[in-house]
């Protein structure tokens, strides 16, 4: 008996390599005790607390961005070669968003992973498709929010934070 599920054991091994490889590596990763999504976004990108790391790295602002219904994304700072490249990379989100503050200054609040090759997932979230035509006047996309730095009561990977708000984005020179 013990030989009939050491040999299920040694046949399933290769199914469960390919599964990890398809994206799943969320599930893997928790296997061994890794950090959740949100934890390793936050070590994988905090460097772009500081706004000027991120103008260094390419990124250029777009307007703040509100919500139909109340909330917001706050400003994008978008990397157009990152979204170029189609990959999506933990530590290179093609988008940072900060909330402006009523000092001027900006606080980094979640970053967003876009990609037009899907259906697309990081650490196993998928990502929600955007299609076209749309606001931004891209082609149809691929997108996944991480609020990695501030609270989202709609969930940590909702588009729009009720707790994020665009009203002093005037008083920002972008």
């Amino acid at each position: 008996m013990k030989r009939t599920y050491r040999k299920i054991a040694w046949a399933a091994l290769p199914l469960f390599i390919a599964w990890a490889a398809q994206g799943h590596t969320d599930q893997v990763e928790a296997l061994r005790g890794a950090k959740t999504l949100p934890e390793q976004v936050r070590q994988a990108d905090s460097r772009f607390k500081d706004v000027g790391v991120a103008v260094k790295e390419g990124y250029t602002p777009i307007p703040c961005t509100s919500g139909v219904d109340g909330g917001a994304m706050g400003i994008h700072y978008v990397n157009g070669d990152l979204i170029k490249d189609e990959t999506v990379e933990i530590g290179k989100p093609e988008a940072v968003m900060y909330e402006p503050g009523p000092d001027g200054r900006l606080k980094l609040v979640a970053v967003e992973y876009i990609t037009t090759k899907g259906p697309a997932n990081l650490g196993g979230q998928l990502f929600s498709l955007t299609g076209a035509p749309n606001r931004y006047g891209l082609p149809a996309f691929y997108e996944l929010h991480v609020w990695a730095w501030k609270d989202n009561p709609k969930g940590v990977f909702a588009d729009m934070n009720p707790t994020v708000s665009c009203e002093h984005a005037h008083d920002h020179h972008q």
